[in-house]
Order: C-alpha cells, then structure tokens, then sequence
C-alpha cells in the first residue's frame, strides 16, 4: 500500500472511531482526541490492518464496559458517569500499541523490515494483553467469588490484584479471540507464532493482577501505568520467545 493511501486511510478510521465512540457517551472528549491520536499513529507508522485490529478491539473493549453498568454503578466501580473512558484509559492501553509502532516503522528504515515478526507479535501482544484484561474486570465482575492473586485471600469484587474464576476464564478467552483475528488479519494465515501473543496476553493480565495487588492497591502505581507497564513485559516478552525460536 502507497504511503500517501496509508495516510489518507489511517486518518478516516481514527477520525471516525473517536467520532462515533464520542457520540456514543463511550469515550470523553480528551478521551476521542487521545484515540485518534493513538489511531493515526498505529495506522500510519504500522499498517491499516494494525489500526484496524485496535479499531476492533477498541469497540469490543467499550462494549464490555457498558455490560452490565447498572451493577458496576451500584458497586462504584464504573468508569465515569456512563462507563465512558477518559484519555487517561486511551493512553494507558495506546501507548505500547503506539510504541511498537514507532519500532516496526524504524526498524523498516534501519534494517529493511528485518524485525518484522518480532514486532508484529509485539504489537499484538500489547492487544492481547489489554483484551484479556478488560474482559477480565468488566465480565469478571458478575463472580462473587474474588481471591487476591498473591495471597489467595478472598477479597471483594473490584479489588485491584483480585481474581476469579469467571474473569481468568473470560481472559482466556479474549486473548485467543483477538490473538486470532489479529494474526489473520495481520499475516492471511495461521502457523504456531500465533499462540505466543495468546500466551504472552494471558501471562501479561497476570501481570496486571500481580502489579494490582502489590502496587496498584498500596497506591504506589495507577491503573493506568499498571495497565501500560504489563503490556510492554508481555510484548517485550514475546520479542525474546520469537528470537529464541
């Protein structure tokens, strides 16, 4: 694909989701400026099919969140007034998507595209990563039955590092559902690189978990961090399973 098409292309998918997912209530208004940002940056430094993996998972991700939202109200665990996500939310999750990004577009100017499945498998990851954890808080809510990760402890719903059986299995799930359709969308076929971002995104929510339950909870990191660190070590990590492979 041309550069000046990639361009033209990447701009109206970002535009139109942070427009549409602003005009749904899903998104703020800083929130839909962080999206097309993140959007335009993925679509122009990675490829269409990169920003068209993060369009689907950005919209399955809001969907999530409004699930349920009259029980998430009543337990305050909400995002915003209507489960809409602030920039804050967006970066928190764009940012490693818009890293690898940047790396997939140098390495092609530096070494001629030479590390092209390594960070292909990374940006994925960081999806895969997010997916599972999304799925994880917004469907894991409805299990009663919560256990802090570290200690095994039984916890309430909502508490950071808190994990259940409905929410892991629910994880699970989404990591393979977008690992999947990203590596598909991305590569038009099916070989065993494709279970590393599955597995790394399913290790990276556990990761999540971990830093929830330590940092997160004693108010030493925000969710926001948490949720950016875990997906740059899960993609980082399956950088270093591809090149030992």
């Amino acid at each position: 694909m041309e550069l000046i098409t990639q361009i033209i292309i990447s701009g109206i998918l970002s535009a139109a989701l942070s427009g549409i997912a602003y005009k749904l209530q899903m998104l703020t208004f800083t929130g839909a400026l962080a999206s097309l940002v993140v959007g335009y940056t993925v679509g122009v430094l990675g490829s269409v099919e990169w920003l068209i993996l993060l369009v689907a998972f950005t919209f399955a991700g809001l969907i999530a969140t409004r699930m349920d939202l009259s029980e998430k109200s009543d337990l305050g665990l909400q995002e915003g007034n209507f489960g809409e996500r602030t920039h804050k939310n967006v970066l928190g999750v764009g940012m490693p998507a818009c890293i690898f990004a940047f790396l997939y577009w140098l390495q092609n100017i530096q070494f001629g595209g030479q590390y092209d499945l390594e960070l292909t498998v990374a940006f994925i990851t960081t999806l895969t990563v997010a997916a599972a954890d999304t799925v994880a808080s917004e469907i894991g809510i409805r299990d009663r039955k919560v256990w802090l990760i570290t200690t095994f402890e039984r916890v309430k719903r909502g508490t950071n590092g808190g994990v259940s059986a409905l929410g892991t299995v629910s994880s699970v799930v989404a990591a393979a559902f977008t690992g999947t359709i990203g590596w598909l969308l991305i590569f038009k076929g099916i070989d065993a690189y494709f279970l590393i971002p599955i597995a790394m995104g399913i290790a990276g929510n556990l990761i999540d978990s971990v830093f929830g339950a330590t940092f997160e909870r004693k108010g030493m990191m925000s969710k926001y961090t948490n949720n950016c660190l875990s997906a740059l070590i899960g993609a980082v990590l399956g950088i270093l399973i591809v090149m030992l492979l």
